[in-house]
């Protein structure tokens, strides 16, 4: 199985642990650590990360080639957006919906979603393209994998921070996609010279690199 279908499973399973923790449920209707979304919603938004790729792997995909990484982020309009821009109110209403039903229910969907993911990644054949309708645009499956775990890396993250719990540590197989991922898009966003001082030389190292 291609590395990154296996770095997207451990991520997805450690977000399961991490939605399993008893002060998810405890913190359940707190103010998260992201702006304006509960922890609820929070864990909505993280689950869906999980919950979304057999929607999109069922999706019909019409002719074209994908769209490369780098572009699909170019295409999106979430990127930086404000918090109050509908784009990112539909994000936090997506996750409030997801986890209407309380952390039981949201705990068990993902669980049996990545039990699924785990007999249906491996299955997919190489080279295997898929559609994101809402985009609308296509991208290799490893790339729409590769969002999903860097979605799963950072969300986690902020859910253990709003929580009171240690971030969960993921296997550098896991992580370095995903660190790659920020770095190049972070080098977008800033330039080479920024990211390499920010990296490399404290007394020349912007103050801001965020990929987002």
């Amino acid at each position: 199985m291609h590395p990154i279908r296996i770095a997207y499973l451990t991520a997805a399973r450690s977000a399961v642990t991490l939605l399993a923790d008893p002060a998810v449920a405890k913190e359940w209707d707190a103010a998260s650590a992201l702006a304006e979304f509960r922890v609820g919603g929070l864990a909505g938004h993280l689950a869906s990360q999980i919950l979304a790729v057999p929607g999109v792997l069922a999706e019909p995909v019409p002719p074209g080639e994908p769209v490369g990484l780098l572009d699909h982020y170019a295409r999106g309009t979430w990127l930086g957006a404000p918090v109050d821009d509908e784009v990112n109110v539909g994000i936090r209403r997506s996750g409030e919906r997801i986890a209407a039903d309380g952390p039981a229910a949201l705990l068990a969907a993902a669980g049996a979603a990545v039990d699924d993911l785990s007999a249906a990644l491996p299955a997919e054949p190489d080279g295997r393209v898929v559609h994101l309708a809402r985009g609308p645009w296509s991208l290799a499956l490893e790339d729409y994998l590769t969002t999903r775990l860097m979605e799963l890396a950072v969300h986690s993250d902020d859910l253990a921070v709003s929580v009171g719990v240690p971030t969960p540590e993921l296997p550098a197989e896991a992580l370095d996609p995903v660190l790659a991922l920020l770095a190049r898009l972070a080098v977008r966003r800033h330039g080479q010279p920024a990211v390499l001082r920010a990296l490399s030389r404290a007394e020349r190292a912007p103050a801001n690199v965020t990929a987002f």
